[in-house]
């Protein structure tokens, strides 16, 4: 079973007298990198808010926004008058430098954040339970879509390691003829340069097998035949973070492809190794976005 780093999730509720939309949206990341943007009423609860986020997300480039909305009849209103006059100062004198009109400076000033709130601008405990509630909600609802992409990106993952098995077993049909081929070369170019009489035939014989024991592809192919069958194995895993074990996996199966096509010297199995590398760096692609 896998899981996507991407997905989205929303949800809406009204408590009192407050719209409270929650919006998360998460892409593949290295490690859990997070973006809150959360309303003034809420900054007390955002340690909690950012461990919930953490415990049910993992991994991922994540944001999230929460937006508050006034319901109902409005309450006494104070205004901000540090914060007011800061944006005074600073916009006064840039209409100054600018030769600007600041006659609607102050209605300007009265608009940007945090300069007007309400008397009454705090958030209950139970409010915050409510809420917490609907945060959740939104949590299961991206789960839910990593979970469904997920299991598109295993599909495709089982996929590209099946036909880079199916390419081992031609490679791996063709590798006797390769070594007779191989043989018959280094034979036909002796002769030629010294004489078939002026051969040493045992000589000849230990050298050869010498040779081809360092060519010789079986402990990659070993390997690899392993390292495939554990891909699927740990696909198959009920643990829905692993995309740091897949990942490392298909370097090990990079390396025994690599390693082959380095010591093959034969044409028909570098085309095998080729088509095996592009169907790799197919699979390093999805893997990218799984949890």
């Amino acid at each position: 079973m896998l899981r996507s780093m991407t997905g989205y999730g929303r949800a809406e509720c009204t408590i009192n007298d407050r719209i409270f939309i929650i919006e998360i949206r998460s892409l593949n990341g290295k490690q859990f990198e997070l973006l809150l943007k959360l309303p003034p009423v809420l900054k007390p609860f955002e340690f909690e808010v950012r461990n919930m986020l953490a415990e049910q997300l993992v991994r991922g480039s994540v944001e999230c926004t929460i937006i508050a909305k006034q319901n109902g009849a409005a309450k006494p209103s104070t205004v901000n008058v540090e914060l007011a006059s800061s944006y005074y100062k600073q916009l006064k004198a840039l209409a100054d430098e600018l030769s600007a009109d600041d006659s609607q400076l102050l209605a300007s000033i009265l608009r940007m954040p945090e300069v007007v709130g309400t008397s009454t601008d705090v958030v209950t405990d139970s409010d915050w339970g409510m809420l917490k509630k609907f945060i959740a909600e939104s949590l299961t609802m991206i789960n839910k879509h990593r979970t469904d992409e997920g299991t598109v990106l295993e599909a495709d993952l089982l996929t590209r390691i099946s036909n880079i098995e199916i390419l081992q077993e031609k490679l791996m049909a063709i590798e006797p003829r390769r070594k007779q081929k191989i043989r018959d070369n280094i034979e036909k170019l002796l002769v030629e340069q010294v004489g078939k009489d002026m051969v040493d035939r045992n000589r000849f014989e230990q050298e050869l097998i010498y040779y081809i024991e360092k060519i010789d592809l079986t402990e990659e192919q070993v390997r690899l035949t392993n390292h495939c069958s554990y891909f699927k194995t740990l696909l198959a895993e009920k643990d829905v973070s692993k995309g740091r074990k897949l990942s490392f996996l298909l370097q090990e199966i990079g390396r025994e492809i690599n390693t082959t096509g380095s010591k093959a010297y034969d044409s028909d199995i570098q085309k095998f190794v080729v088509d095996m590398k592009d169907e790799l760096e197919k699979a390093k692609e999805q893997v990218l976005n799984v949890l």
